[in-house]
């Protein structure tokens, strides 16, 4: 069975590296990382994507039309339900 983790991020860069290393480290690997970015002004989309390009788990979903978030977090996840 797969699992897919899902992960809020704004204004988060601090944790984030910690975070997701945290859930690539896990002894079960059918998982799915999808980190949902509400608009981080930090680093945190950056970060993302340094691990996207490493750990083949990771999908990065941008909150580009500016709506609000819980609306825009439930639409996100749509797409992998």
């Amino acid at each position: 069975m797969k699992i897919d983790v899902i992960i809020p991020v704004y204004k988060v860069e601090k944790y984030l590296a910690r975070c997701i290393d945290s859930i690539v480290s896990q002894t079960y690997k059918n998982i799915e990382i999808i980190l949902v970015d509400d608009g981080s002004k930090d680093s945190a989309p950056q970060i993302i994507e340094d691990y996207k390009y490493i750990e083949k788990i990771i999908e990065f979903i941008t909150n580009k039309q500016e709506i609000e978030y819980l609306e825009y977090f439930y639409s996100s996840i749509k797409e992998f339900l």
